[in-house]
């Protein structure tokens, strides 16, 4: 944390001075203009006077060319403010917990947090565990009044770390009647900006846009 803040005051810096270098070098510009104009009124041809109108004009297109360098540098300057806070915004992902249908990271200890949507009909349901081959490793039957749970649960046993995906399957009795979607929380380790989107990768290497987290939480 120190060394990001440390790198945008050093960023921040270095646009301030650049932006009064800048404006020293347009001043310093008119100057030079202003002299050159003198010198041209001072040795005009008395027979053939340039027009003042036409002075007028070397001023005013010298003051819209001026204004233009300004204002370019005060794009330039707000793009690089808002490039800082999109940065700052990344960083705050890192480290957080995402919810999201994407597959979860379990590793091999700490059991992995999910949350689920039943069938209204259903009176049963089976969780479906597939490892990232998609091959089925569980089937557990689970409570269709919990909508958050975890897996593995107490008793189950042993899987090797790694990312594995989640459905439930729902049941009235022993008639099947559909099968509904899982979201599971996993751990950012990275965001980066992909044009204009942020992409966030997940424990295990799952990749996911933003827009698809729908719940955040501490990464403990």
């Amino acid at each position: 944390m120190v060394n990001t803040i440390s790198a945008t005051t050093a960023s921040q810096a270095t646009s301030a001075t650049t932006s009064t270098d800048r404006a020293s070098e347009v001043s310093s510009d008119f100057e030079t203009f202003l002299q050159m104009l003198t010198v041209q009124m001072q040795n005009q041809d008395p027979l053939n006077p340039v027009e003042s109108a036409d002075f007028a004009v070397q001023l005013a297109t010298f003051s819209e060319v001026e204004q233009a360098v300004l204002t370019n540098d005060l794009l330039e300057d707000l793009s690089t403010q808002l490039g800082l806070m999109g940065f700052s915004e990344l960083s705050g992902w890192v480290g957080k917990e995402a919810r999201s249908e994407a597959s979860g990271y379990f590793n091999g200890e700490t059991p992995v947090s999910l949350s689920g949507e039943f069938a209204s009909a259903a009176d049963s349901a089976t969780l479906i565990v597939r490892d990232a081959s998609g091959n089925v490793v569980e089937q557990v039957a689970i409570n269709t009044d919990a909508q958050d749970f975890e897996w593995p649960a107490s008793g189950s046993g042993s899987f090797d770390a790694g990312a594995y995906s989640f459905e439930i399957e729902n049941y009235y009795g022993d008639t099947y009647l559909s099968s509904t979607s899982v979201e599971s929380y996993t751990r950012i380790v990275e965001a980066r900006a992909d044009n204009g989107d942020t992409v966030l990768v997940l424990e295990g290497g799952t990749e996911i846009a933003s827009e698809d987290v729908t719940a955040l939480r501490d990464g403990g």
